[in-house]
């Protein structure tokens, strides 16, 4: 039987209505969901929209390949481990209810109920660019948001694919750090930590 769904939506801080890439990700990560039958919205989900949609986020990867093998897991989540997810939801909560038409979904937003971890992985993401003074979240934000939570399913899908949360947040947030007040990327070489991802050990 599945969790009782709480009966007001939750709504996103205000500043994710304007964010352009937020809602793009908020969209794709909601439509795939319809797509493969799931009951929820989870950090998986986002985490396929995000590396699908933004550039600065593949970057973060420190590496094609690296990227390539991600995309290769999250892409057979209706095979192998994907198959429990669809009879489960992610972590302990009931699903979110969030007003998706205040991320461009229109008024199909009903339909839409996020994992409690994904939706702690958005208010992360807008924590993260507050405290830069910035209204919109980025990307990395986002991210560095799905990275905290080793234990979702977005941090399953990484540690299958030989990359560490928390390595990949770290690196997240540093490239965050460096850009400029207008959005755009700092010369290479400020501010990253030294050396690459794990993970290649066993490439």
């Amino acid at each position: 039987m599945h969790p009782p769904v709480p009966s007001r939506p939750t709504p996103l801080p205000a500043p994710a209505a304007h964010a352009p890439l937020l809602a793009t990700v908020l969209g794709a990560a909601r439509r795939r969901a319809l797509r493969d039958g799931d009951r929820q919205v989870d950090t998986a989900h986002l985490l396929h929209a995000l590396v699908e949609s933004d550039p600065e986020t593949r970057a973060a990867f420190d590496g094609e390949h690296r990227v390539a093998r991600v995309l290769g897991y999250l892409v057979q989540r209706s095979i192998g481990y994907g198959l429990r997810w669809q009879r489960s939801g992610e972590g302990g909560g009931a699903p979110l209810p969030l007003p998706a038409a205040r991320a461009g979904e229109g008024a199909r937003r009903r339909t839409a109920r996020w994992s409690p971890a994904a939706a702690a992985a958005l208010e992360e993401a807008l924590r993260r660019a507050a405290a830069r003074g910035e209204e919109q979240p980025t990307g990395l934000d986002l991210l560095a948001g799905l990275a905290a939570d080793p234990g979702s399913r977005a941090g399953e899908v990484l540690r299958h694919a030989r990359i560490d949360p928390p390595a990949l947040g770290a690196r997240a947030v540093a490239l965050a750090s460096r850009r400029a007040p207008d959005g755009a990327a700092l010369p290479d070489g400020e501010g990253l930590p030294p050396g690459s991802l794990p993970g290649d050990a066993e490439h």
